[in-house]
């Protein structure tokens, strides 16, 4: 008999799901069907990826100017914004160091060398992009035509447009009010077909992990399991230590409350590697589970979805230093400060779409003169390692909203 709880059905899943991955893999009477069994897994995951990202950009079009119009209107926006970046900034610079400790620490790599992985490297061609012309198309990529970035999914680029539309509505004054009124209804609309959607959470988290661990490379992640095993940990540890301290420091919630409101984001994050695809879920655990204002809440977590990335952050700066002990390059402290802002730069500019953080991680390869080629090593790992920092992605959202909620309401109560 199947749980009746949304959290325990997906939990079940998400464990048949690994289960059968193994299977496949490893022999057993699945590995027989592997071929219809994965297939199957492939149309029933892309499906319900598809859904979710079905109402992603209407929602996180009308929540981010319902979110800013209504900051707006109780003049609490400038708290807002400087209580939101803050605390991004603050836990993506903590994300980093713990990668750079970690990889410092443990030292994955030595012993290890890039001939070692000449088949990777042998066909793998990186993309070439240096720092200047990243910086160029990062800012070219946040001012679109506005019904092109709708259309195409331009996420940081709706997001930039719908801040426009939200201080417009608010200088506008009332006689936008209908306009306003029409996008609440649209997002509460989003929310609703998110609902519905997550019935089908269960079979397609399942389909998604089944195909993820039957479908990698055994023998390479044997011989990178000691990278495997200290990125793991190290975002785990900044996922269940730092970011519920910083939690209770400002609020007071307990991590046992905040994972039992939030654990159906973070289950959804890890079977899907994207935080955008998430984001509906995301939206409507901070909300109805975690008890944050909607005008915190609509602001809050789509600007996360989108710059907030500690986990993307602290995997890159630990794979810089991975790939340099590869290649037998010691960096100096001002070239690991280097890394430092590039890794941030390139995880506030990736969508929160799978794996996308290995395009910026060609960046911060290049901004220290390590071999771009050797990312092919990590391609074969990543998907792995994209699920758990994007659950970590995800909680820092959720988090980061608690803890502006939080403080920009002390801040109201004592001016």
């Amino acid at each position: 008999m199947l749980p009746r709880s949304l959290n325990a059905r997906i939990l079940v899943a998400a464990a048949l799901g690994i289960a059968g991955g193994l299977l496949v893999a490893n022999g057993g009477p699945a590995q027989a069907q592997a071929g219809p069994v994965l297939y199957a897994a492939k149309l029933v995951g892309t499906l319900f990826l598809d859904l979710l990202k079905l109402v992603l950009v209407p929602l996180v079009f009308s929540s981010i100017v319902v979110g800013v119009a209504n900051l707006r209107a109780h003049r609490q926006m400038h708290r807002v914004w400087i209580v939101t970046l803050g605390f991004f900034t603050l836990s993506m610079s903590v994300a980093i160091v713990i990668g750079f400790g970690a990889a410092h620490l443990f030292r994955p790599g030595e012993g290890l060398q890039l001939a070692m992985f000449e088949e990777a490297t042998r066909n793998f061609q990186a993309r070439q992009m240096p720092l200047p012309d990243y910086f160029a198309q990062f800012l070219h990529g946040l001012f679109q035509n506005p019904f092109k970035a709708l259309a195409e999914g331009e996420i940081l680029a709706v997001l930039i447009v719908a801040l426009f539309l939200g201080v417009a509505l608010v200088v506008g004054g009332e006689r936008y009010r209908n306009l306003r009124a029409l996008l609440e209804e649209l997002q509460e609309l989003c929310l609703m077909v998110v609902g519905w959607i997550m019935h089908l959470a269960p079979l397609g988290i399942a389909a998604l992990l089944l195909r993820l661990v039957a479908t990698q490379d055994t023998r390479l992640l044997g011989s990178l399991g000691e990278f495997i095993a200290v990125v793991i940990g190290s975002t785990l540890f900044h996922g269940a230590v730092v970011l519920p301290l910083l939690l209770w420091l400002v609020t007071r919630m307990s991590p046992l409350r905040f994972w039992r409101g939030a654990r159906e984001a973070l289950v959804t994050a890890f079977a899907t590697s994207s935080s955008a695809a998430t984001l509906p879920v995301t939206m409507r655990c901070t909300e109805q589970h975690l008890h944050v204002k909607k005008d915190i809440a609509n602001f809050v977590v789509p600007l996360g979805a989108t710059v907030n990335m500690d986990g993307t952050a602290l995997y890159e700066a630990a794979a810089a230093l991975f790939v340099a002990r590869l290649a037998g390059i010691e960096l100096d402290l001002v070239q690991q400060l280097v890394i430092f802002f590039v890794a941030m730069l390139g995880a506030v500019g990736a969508p929160g779409i799978p794996s996308v953080g290995m395009l910026s991680m060609v960046l911060v390869l290049e901004s220290v003169g390590l071999p771009t080629a050797a990312i092919a090593i990590l391609l074969p790992i990543d998907r792995v390692l994209d699920t758990v920092r994007t659950a970590v992605n995800v909680e820092g959202d959720m988090v980061g909203s608690l803890i502006v909620q939080q403080l920009t309401g002390r801040e109201a109560r004592s001016g």
